[in-house]
């Protein structure tokens, strides 16, 4: 039995949808990790947290996910936060792909939802 390269749970901080990825992000699962993600995220949904601390690998797919999921979410009126931790696996990766940027990253996840509160 193939076990999943990665792994996703949910909860919600008031109207803030936290997802937390673990594993690996790669171009066989990204599509369906962001769909995953896409369908937990509702019109009352103020922003989405997407958590990565645990996320071990990210490609291109992956990061491709992230900007959509930007995408959508900023035509809706609402926000997106990224926690990758400072030494984490896949904080390089993203720092070359602009992710802290362009779509604003935090260290941890309380951090992520301050930022989206102010």
């Amino acid at each position: 039995m193939m076990l999943p390269l990665a792994d996703i749970g949910f909860e919600s901080d008031g109207d803030v949808v936290v997802a937390s990825v673990r594993g690996e992000v790669d171009m066989s699962n990204a599509g369906e990790i962001g769909e995953a993600i896409g369908r937990r995220v509702s019109n009352e949904t103020h922003s989405l947290v997407i958590d990565l601390t645990s996320c071990e690998y990210l490609d291109s797919a992956g990061i491709h996910i992230l900007y959509e999921l930007q995408d959508r979410l900023r035509n809706r009126g609402q926000d997106i936060r990224v926690v990758v931790p400072t030494g984490a696996m896949i904080a390089e990766a993203l720092r070359l792909a602009d992710v802290p940027r362009a779509i604003g990253s935090a260290e941890t996840v309380e951090a992520a939802l301050v930022s989206l509160r102010e």
